[in-house]
């Protein structure tokens, strides 16, 4: 029974340790999602070192009732899985604000705010060797207060098209 939980350890030690991916020093592009009602994203990778980077994105919305922005920054692990895809997983937060329109039979409802969060990231990439391209899936829950839908939380799946430079 001491050999395996040794060997469990063991193993799950060297998933965490042997990587062997290369971290892109820059990486810019979009992130499609929902994103809490903001849509898309302009998405920008700064490399630290071979298992973390930064990652700052910028949201934006402009509908018939509801203009925002909204910027996130996360700190994120990278892990290899195999070849050219990687997980990673990341936390940080951001801060957004909000204006809201609408007309209704004759009756008019205004109102703006901003708001701060926490967000967490996790997701799934793969990196083409041939072609400086990265494409991703991600979620990530955020947890704030002051949504413009009065809701403190929000999750966003998001996919991404990343240029590496």
């Amino acid at each position: 029974m001491k050999k395996i939980i040794l060997s469990a350890i063991m193993l799950f030690g060297l998933a965490f340790t042997a990587q062997s991916q290369e971290i892109s020093k820059h990486a810019l592009g979009l992130r499609l999602g929902d994103n809490n009602g903001f849509g898309g994203e302009v998405s920008y990778q700064l490399g630290l070192n071979q298992k973390n980077r930064l990652e700052f994105d910028l949201g934006w919305r402009n509908s018939r009732d509801v203009d925002a922005i909204k910027g996130v920054a996360l700190y994120q692990w990278v892990w290899n899985i195999d070849g050219g895809f990687n997980w990673y997983a990341g936390v940080g937060g951001g801060l957004a604000a909000w204006d809201y329109d609408y007309y209704n039979a004759g009756y008019r409802y205004n109102d703006s705010g901003t708001y701060v969060f926490a967000a967490g990231d996790v997701g799934i990439e793969y990196r083409f060797k041939e072609v400086p391209l990265t494409l991703s899936l991600d979620a990530r829950p955020e947890i704030g207060s002051g949504y413009y839908d009065d809701d403190n939380f929000g999750f966003d799946v998001g996919l991404g098209v990343k240029f590496r430079f």
